[in-house]
């Protein structure tokens, strides 16, 4: 069985060569697939430096978004690698050897499709969630409530006391996918640009009968750089967020269209707001 990591980058060498050197000797990774979402700095001429028979350098031809992105680096493993396990990662991503053997064992067990660790941020843990309802994705709309959207989808603590767990939704900037799962579902879907990718995912394969599991003895490192944060404003990615939000409820679980007009002014309510508050900030 071959093992390929995809690692995205996008104007963010620094973060990106500092975990290819990490990994670089890992033995139990047969390939490393950077893929350069065609960055405005100068990312690409850093990273060729990396290089080499294991570490590949694919450049996108454009930036559609984080879904289109993994998909290049996805597609080059899978058609010219002939990979069989798909390790999704973020740039600012501290990960142990024993952990990816850890969690590539994992996936001999048949009925695992989707394996991640836990995913410690600095402020916060991640073991994966529930799929949003209706109720939920309102919530995420209403100013100062819109903070306890994450405790309706969280699981209750006793459900992580075994080795294994089964969730409906892992955090996207670390798992692992068996290809023949990615490749029923189409693969990440690029009708969105930012967010949403892994519900997006989590809902196709679950509706197509692949099990997503957390290893509670494993756990990764999230540095959370905020490329994000660094690249797009604030607002912009509440815009962003909610566009994905509304193609995710419209085409992925199909609500009907009294619903969505309901959402969509939730939505335009908030961002009244929003707008509002970078007004008196401004001022």
């Amino acid at each position: 069985m071959k093992n390929a990591i995809i690692i995205l980058n996008y104007n963010d060498s620094e973060n990106t060569k500092l975990l290819v050197q990490d990994i670089k000797n890992y033995k139990v990774l047969d390939y490393i697939v950077i893929v350069d979402n065609k960055s405005t700095d100068d990312s690409l001429e850093k990273l060729k430096v990396l290089e080499s028979d294991k570490v590949k350098l694919v450049e996108a031809s454009q930036n559609n978004g984080y879904a289109a992105g993994n998909n290049v680096g996805v597609k080059y493993a899978i058609e010219k690698l002939k990979v069989d396990n798909l390790i999704i990662s973020n740039p600012d991503i501290i990960v142990r050897e024993k952990d990816i053997k850890t969690l590539i064992e994992d996936l001999e067990d048949t009925n695992i499709s989707v394996i991640a660790p836990i995913i410690k941020e600095p402020t916060n843990i991640s073991r994966g969630w529930k799929l949003p309802t209706f109720a939920s994705e309102l919530i995420s709309n209403i100013p100062f409530i819109r903070r306890f959207e994450f405790s309706l989808l969280s699981y209750p603590a006793a459900k992580y006391q075994s080795n294994l767990t089964n969730v409906d939704v892992v955090k996207g900037c670390f798992f692992i996918i068996k290809k023949e799962a990615l490749e029923t579902i189409g693969l990440f879907d690029e009708h969105t640009f930012l967010y949403y990718e892994e519900i997006i995912m989590a809902k196709k394969l679950k509706e197509n009968g692949y099990n997503t599991y957390v290893d509670n003895r494993v756990t990764v490192i999230h540095a959370l750089d905020q490329c994000i944060s660094k690249n797009v404003r604030r607002i912009d990615k509440f815009k962003i967020l909610k566009d994905s939000q509304y193609y995710y409820e419209k085409y992925v679980v199909k609500r009907n269209p009294f619903a969505l007009i309901i959402l969509r002014m939730f939505y335009y309510f908030y961002l009244f707001g929003l707008q509002i508050e970078n007004i008196i900030r401004k001022n």
